[in-house]
């Protein structure tokens, strides 16, 4: 429809308007004024309750038309036109917003995607695009997870351009095929096919292969998207699609839209989304170059280990084979005094195979401990008791001085076991024969609530090249006779229950101190947590213990 001009009348546009009247209850009854000035036309916003914009630049005074200018009243699209025969006046054309033909009247070209929306504030939107940046480089060093790290780009991508629906391809690299990872609706229709995303193939494909972000603010018309292409049966009116690069490697699209008639994107939004796919393919190149790095890390690591674990097997294996033949040749001869002799060998090598199975496990696996209310004393007595038969056979002296007032402790009775037999067992096997000893210490203290218990010996003591990497998994100063796990396990069980073990360097002696701490909170208890407080930063129980 066209609304003729009259040359010296001034035209009202709103429903009250004889002259230009519209029925759409999104404009105001007195909305706009149209004004004539010396042959040119000017518009200016009469305070209508949704404002007037030309070319999507909001109307805050009075502004001269060009031909070819877009003038929104709420949902209502005109275009200001020249007629081509001078004698005739100029005209406005209402147009309706479900079938926007691009190649309007006056100096719109036809083969342009439609008329770019100009931002109101270059300071504002400038401001505004280096927030998003800012947000997007932060949630993208923080993200390495693939779907994680595409999904909170899709929050922001929705928070700032506030599309209808948003979608993220990204190729398939055997077959070349882009495939959804992330598919986002503003409004989740009623109807959602989850196996089938309608996605614009000519959109998509153009943006592959060109390597270049598209805007269309009038999709449905956009010649390059007219032939065999299914974007009517969308209704994409205005669409967004950039490609998710790096400088030499497409990974896919990134594209948004909305089905709005009077919402159209903007050529800024355009270069800030482009911006956010560069983001996104540096962020995925960088996931990518990570999990390779992991990868052949893991695999070190796990030939590291498997090589240190059999080293360890091996050596047991062998004192296994030796004292299982002294048994055989033992049985052949009927001599009990050979078998004797044999069985402690292959005792002491069963001993060391289940520790080492035990730590393996421990070590490997993540448990929730089992707290419950445990003597600590009646515990190190019974770790004291099996290692007995070991101090015997060296002929060293197991020195206990447990204090009176150590109250229940709340421990994973199992756990600790283990690490208070690790320490041990080092610390037996350091001494030497027949003038060894190992004195296990307890202190309680109440302010905080701590349990504290050292474990000395008068062995040769630890190097110091060996102090720093003492509680890494695989690292022994024993050779042979070390697996390099024992206080690797104690020390994960220890910081477990919120506590810490620690090598204490600070007395003149020869030999070897562990003190290990460990709070005693009491409410915890009740409230079912099987896991006490982070590992302390130091030791409370330290001068109790000088």
């Amino acid at each position: 429809m066209k609304f003729e001009l009259p040359s010296h009348e001034p035209q009202l546009i709103g429903r009250s308007s004889e002259a230009l009247p519209i029925s759409d209850t999104t404009v105001s009854r007195r909305h706009a004024e149209l004004t004539p000035d010396d042959g040119r036309w000017h518009l200016r916003d009469l305070e209508s309750a949704n404002g007037t914009f030309v070319n999507g630049q909001r109307l805050s005074g009075r502004v001269q038309l060009s031909p070819g200018d877009q003038i929104r009243c709420g949902s209502t699209l005109l275009v200001f036109a020249l007629k081509e025969d001078p004698r005739k006046s100029q005209h406005v054309q209402l147009v309706d917003p479900e079938a926007f033909d691009v190649t309007v009247e006056g100096r719109i070209d036809p083969n342009e995607e439609s008329m770019v929306l100009a931002s109101p504030d270059p300071l504002v939107a400038a401001s505004n695009h280096l927030r998003v940046i800012y947000e997007l480089t932060a949630l993208t060093a923080a993200a390495f997870d693939r779907d994680e790290l595409l999904g909170k780009v899709m929050d922001l991508v929705f928070g700032e351009f506030q599309p209808d629906r948003g979608f993220i391809l990204l190729q398939d690299s055997a077959t070349g095929r882009p495939e959804p990872v992330v598919v986002r609706y503003k409004v989740k229709p009623k109807t959602v096919d989850e196996g089938r995303i309608p996605v614009s193939r000519t959109i998509v494909q153009h943006t592959l292969e060109q390597g270049t972000g598209i805007l269309s603010t009038n999709a449905m018309n956009d010649t390059r998207f007219r032939s065999g292409d299914s974007v009517q049966d969308y209704g994409i009116r205005s669409a967004i699609c950039v490609p998710i690069r790096t400088a030499d490697r497409i990974f896919g699209v990134l594209h948004i839209d909305s089905s709005l008639a009077n919402f159209t994107f903007t050529e800024p939004q355009l270069q800030l989304l482009n911006a956010v796919g560069r983001h996104t393919g540096l962020a995925l190149l960088s996931s990518e170059l990570i999990a390779e790095k992991m990868q052949s890390e893991r695999l070190a690591a796990m030939g590291e280990t498997v090589a240190s674990l059999s080293h360890s097997i091996k050596n047991i294996l062998q004192g296994l084979r030796g004292g299982a033949d002294a048994v055989e040749l033992a049985l052949k001869r009927g001599d009990l005094k050979l078998a004797g002799e044999g069985w402690p060998i292959l005792s002491r090598n069963l001993d060391r195979i289940f520790a080492l199975t035990l730590n393996m496990l421990a070590y490997s696996k993540q448990r929730s401990l089992d707290i419950e209310l445990t003597s600590v004393h009646a515990l190190i007595e019974e770790v004291a008791q099996l290692l007995q038969p070991q101090c015997d056979r060296k002929e060293i002296g197991l020195i206990l001085d447990l204090a009176d007032d150590m109250p229940p402790i709340p421990l994973d009775t199992s756990a600790m076991h283990q690490a208070l037999m690790n320490v041990l067992t080092n610390a037996i096997e350091a001494v030497p024969p027949r003038k060894g000893v190992v004195a296990v210490t307890t202190r309680f203290q109440t302010r905080p609530a701590m349990a504290g218990i050292r474990i000395t010996d008068n062995g040769p003591g630890i190097a110091p090249q060996w102090r720093e990497r003492l509680f890494q998994p695989f690292s022994s100063s024993k050779g042979q006779r070390g697996t390099g796990l024992g206080l690797a396990v104690t020390r994960k069980i220890v910081e477990e229950h919120g506590g810490r073990i620690k090598l204490d360097c600070s007395g003149d002696t020869a030999g070897t101190t562990f003190v290990i701490t460990i709070p005693s909170d009491h409410h915890r208890l009740s409230s079912g947590e099987t896991k006490l407080p982070q590992p302390m930063s130091r030791d409370p129980l330290d001068d109790e213990f000088k």
